[in-house]
């Protein structure tokens, strides 16, 4: 009839998990329910932060999927400047899981919104579900269309292929079109000349939708991919601004808070679901900000590659830690690639 608590192992323990250990040997992983092999195909979207995750598996000789390629012939430096290979897909930021649900269903025909073309101030065409993909936006709408069709297309192929496909949760605060309930990532008036302002309406989506949107992912992500897994993690990018009214550090924790338990709770509840904690990670008191760039907002390098190393060891079949010369590998990498796209930086300019 003792301490219930002394059977318990360390990692359950704060002064033994956190507090009396160095910052760089932090790994809040336990146990989890699956491996990526060599064999396995991954795929990634999701906020700001989940190209840092994309981009280091790259770095680390996995076989990432790039289901929409730039076109024969496009420069490098074009294809990324139209967002090609930023994802998996060029369908930019997905911040929240409404908007990967609705993806998904739009790219295999069960939801198809009528949402008017959004106008770039220069007079391009923009497509509302990707408004910032193409600098200056599309010569027609017809032109956009077609590209938008494609792109459906590469994202409808990515999910009947790939075998690991890992999302970051970015934000629970959105814009959705009145008419149709199609939700984007950004509101009107921000990437474009503000003409569809009145047609959309702020939304900031609590943990019931937010858990009910990633059951009904992974359900729909089965029916089309039975060896498919997902692994959840959440961005520990604070927001740039937020539509409610009360302070952007309140909307940020209330933000986190929900997309954390969401994630928690759902890998309870769906199989082959699991959540990696690089929330944890970067924002652990352990750390003092030191993980966060000058503005306490953007993450560094030193950050992402303590995430990166964590995620290795428990994710990656045989990654019992950092091999030889890989950190200085990740940090030239991260380096090279300083310029992560994030729509929604363009809120405060």
């Amino acid at each position: 009839m003792g301490n219930p608590y002394e059977a318990k192992p360390a990692h359950a323990f704060w002064r033994r998990a956190v507090a009396q250990i160095p910052p760089f040997a932090l790994d809040p992983v336990v146990a989890p329910p699956f491996t990526i092999g060599p064999a396995d195909t991954i795929a990634t979207a999701g906020s700001c932060f989940a190209q840092h995750i994309s981009r280091s598996l790259q770095s680390q000789g996995m076989r990432y999927l790039v289901a929409e390629a730039a076109p024969a012939g496009m420069a490098e430096e074009q294809a990324h400047a139209n967002n090609y290979g930023t994802f998996s897909a060029r369908y930019g930021n997905l911040y929240t899981t409404r908007q990967l649900v609705q993806l998904f269903d739009r790219a295999h025909g069960a939801f198809m919104p009528e949402v008017p073309a959004w106008r770039a101030a220069g007079g391009g065409v923009l497509d509302p579900f990707r408004p910032q993909i193409q600098p200056g936006g599309f010569a027609t709408e017809a032109e956009m269309l077609a590209d938008r069709e494609r792109h459906l297309a590469a994202v409808r192929a990515m999910f009947a292929t790939l075998t690991v496909f890992i999302f970051t949760l970015g934000l629970t605060e959105g814009w959705r079109h009145e008419a149709s309930g199609a939700v984007v990532p950004l509101a009107p008036g921000v990437a474009d000349d503000g003409g569809s302002r009145g047609e959309f309406s702020f939304v900031n989506f609590g943990f019931v939708d937010t858990h009910a949107d990633i059951l009904a992912f992974a359900e729909r992500l089965r029916g089309v991919n039975r060896a498919a897994r997902i692994i959840l993690t959440v961005s520990p990018v604070p927001l740039i601004a937020t539509f409610e009214d009360r302070h952007v550090l309140t909307s940020t924790v209330y933000s986190k808070s929900v997309l954390h338990a969401a994630c928690i709770e759902a890998q309870a509840r769906a199989p082959g679901l699991a959540y990696f904690p690089s929330f944890e990670i970067v924002t652990a008191p352990i750390n003092r900000d030191r993980y966060f760039e000058a503005d306490l907002r953007s993450v560094n390098q030193i950050g992402v590659e303590h995430v990166m190393r964590v995620f290795q060891r428990h994710f990656v079949a045989g990654g019992a830690g950092e091999p030889a010369g890989q950190a200085l590998h990740l940090s030239r990498e991260i380096d090279a690639s300083r310029h992560i796209i994030c729509d929604e930086e363009i809120l405060d300019r």
